[in-house]
């Protein structure tokens, strides 16, 4: 028994695609979506960033006004 269906056909053909089109057509398809990971890693980096800047920040204003009474010591006797 033998199929006349002609949708038989065109599987048999597309199932012969080079590699390299799937590939393609594989990265085509992926390419947006590894833009939106990349935007959000570099939006992640930029708020660590500014995190330890502000962390830094903080810890500087800590020790200076740790050390504001001693200077107001030195200055007073």
């Amino acid at each position: 028994m033998k199929e006349n269906n002609p949708n038989v056909n065109r599987f048999a053909r597309d199932s012969q695609r080079p590699s390299a089109a799937l590939t393609a057509i594989g990265m085509d398809a992926l390419k947006p979506i590894m833009h939106f990971q990349v935007s959000m890693l570099r939006m992640w980096a930029n708020s660590i960033e500014r995190f330890a800047g502000n962390y830094e920040k903080g810890l500087e204003e800590t020790t200076s006004t740790g050390e504001a009474p001693s200077d107001r010591e030195k200055h007073a006797a």
